[in-house]
């Protein structure tokens, strides 16, 4: 006589991660097939879930009955409303979880401490540039800047012909990176857009990473190159070398390329000669991103970035945390952290402009996640938001900046971007950031000239997957549990490509295409 095969029973601690006392669901360690029973105990009671379908890795099921419209826990927060009676063990997502109305308790400051900071002379260094004016770069490149798009195509000849082989001589010289986009003319001058592309274009100009700069306009556009220069000081303010070039005033497209590479030959020597030296781990400042997430960004990979921050901040160091779209609903986490009311005000501001900018547009924020996220266990953009925050840790937060705008506030700091990953690290890049710690639980794999970008994996698959573009895998968080020295590993790495060992996505040369000034357009 036959018989079905009994259902796997399984220890509910061993396959599925709780990660608050009060927490609705747990996160599945690996997938878990139907007709499987989780058993163990949780809270001193004891639990015994049958699963009726496939719950993913990384993906959510019930520890107990929710009924229609109560709301579901994740890391202590509430991450969604049930949009019917959910059972035990049943999957949570899309079908059964969504948005509703949260109350936020923002208690301004109510968690800000003093940091302690480290002494100096116990501060670790890396191998920066410094400058004339003061700045510390973790890269050594000259910027070719297009004011407008009808001008990239010849600031990109310059640079591309600045091969490895033509820079071979100059070993000081990261390289010659284009700065092109698609804008600068058919807007209003002075107006909104305008401003947002000066000032992205300006903070490359005046970037640490950045030696010296060309810059080519065409001549007729609305973002004048004499405009740009004056609206931002670059001409002596940067304490750089700046060149530039109108292409209806050289002569035509081939006469500006081939001056532009006459000018960069010159300026190879002068640039060459800067060194790097030991410098202190408070002249970083780390733009905190992260894009592809998954269900395991918020417990691996994000946190693990989260200690980093703090040590970083401990150090001296600046981290900037962004993409205001994906910290609703945990805004109230930087509320209580704000060293003053008016600094988290400034972010709950930033918050209503955004519902009120997707409104006008008819979206509504809650439109992220994206595809990807879902299909990582994501379900809400509370439920991502409150992952993507503890990339920022613990301290107090010291300043709230507009896009693009620089940042001169040490600490932990946050700037209005859009959840884009481009178009926000972008903003970073130009308001000062000298390296980035990319998080990714999908796989993004983009670099971001002039700052090099370290990926960290969420989990360990993708990891061994694309090894050709991921840096670190905080998938070990899971098997290893020990994230101190995993901390400390990631870390040793940060010091490293900030002292020139290149990240993975230099190693195959992405990042000078990604340069995506914010054009009010993205909504989310």
């Amino acid at each position: 006589m036959e018989h079905d095969n009994p259902p796997d029973r399984l220890q509910l601690s061993e396959q599925t991660v709780k990660l608050d006392p009060q927490d609705d669901v747990v996160v599945a360690k690996r997938d878990l097939s139907p007709g499987t029973v989780l058993i163990g105990t949780d809270a001193g009671e004891a639990r015994e879930l049958s699963l009726e379908v496939l719950v993913p890795s990384g993906h959510k099921l019930a520890l107990r009955a929710i009924s229609a419209g109560e709301p579901v826990h994740r890391y202590g927060q509430v991450i969604g409303f049930a949009k019917q009676d959910i059972q035990p063990g049943a999957h949570v997502h899309k079908h059964n979880l969504g948005m509703g109305n949260l109350t936020l308790d923002y208690a301004f400051g109510a968690d800000a401490r003093p940091v302690e900071l480290v002494p100096e002379s116990n501060r670790r260094t890396f191998y920066g540039y410094r400058r004339a004016n003061g700045q510390v770069g973790t890269r050594n490149y000259i910027a070719v800047v297009s004011t407008v798009s009808c001008s990239a195509y010849a600031a990109r000849a310059i640079a591309r012909y600045f091969t490895p082989e033509r820079l071979a001589a100059y070993g000081n010289v990261d390289g010659v990176m284009a700065v092109t986009h698609l804008s600068g003319c058919s807007y209003v001058p002075d107006g909104p857009v305008y401003t947002l592309l000066q000032r992205s274009l300006a903070g490359m100009v005046r970037h640490a990473n950045v030696a010296a700069s060309v810059i080519v306009g065409l001549g007729c556009e609305v973002n004048q190159l004499d405009a740009l220069i004056e609206n931002y000081d670059l001409a002596v303010g940067t304490g750089k070398p700046l060149h530039a070039m109108v292409i209806q005033e050289m002569g035509g497209g081939r006469k500006t390329v081939q001056a532009g590479i006459e000018t960069i030959e010159a300026l190879l020597p002068q640039v060459n000669a800067v060194e790097r030296r030991p410098q202190p781990i408070s002249e970083l400042m780390i733009a905190l991103q992260c894009g592809g997430s998954d269900g395991w960004s918020g417990v691996t990979a994000n946190p693990l970035v989260g200690m980093v921050s703090d040590e970083v901040v401990r150090q001296g160091g600046t981290v900037v945390l962004a993409e205001t779209p994906e910290i609703y609903g945990a805004e109230h986490l930087l509320t209580r952290r704000a060293i003053t009311r008016a600094v988290g005000e400034k972010v709950v501001d930033k918050v209503h402009w955004w519902e009120a900018h997707t409104h006008k547009h008819g979206a509504e924020i809650d439109n992220n996640p994206t595809p990807g996220n879902i299909a990582g266990g994501l379900t809400t953009i509370y439920e991502k938001a409150l992952g993507a925050v503890t990339k920022a840790g613990s301290t107090s937060l010291m300043g709230v900046f507009d896009y693009a705008e620089p940042v001169t506030t040490r600490g932990f700091t946050f700037m209005d971007t859009p959840g884009n990953d481009p178009v926000s690290v972008t903003g970073q890049i130009a308001g000062g950031c000298n390296l980035v710690l990319f998080t990714t639980g999908r796989g993004s794999v983009v670099g971001f000239q002039p700052a090099p970008s370290i990926k960290i994996a969420s989990n360990s698959s993708m990891y061994q997957r694309l090894q050709d573009d991921m840096d670190f895998d905080a998938g070990r968080v899971l098997a290893d549990g020990d994230i101190q020295a995993l901390t400390s590993e990631l870390l040793d790495v940060v010091v490293a490509v900030a002292s020139g060992r290149p990240s993975k996505s230099e190693e195959w040369g992405s990042g000078e295409e990604v340069f995506s000034p914010w054009q009010l357009g993205e909504l989310v």
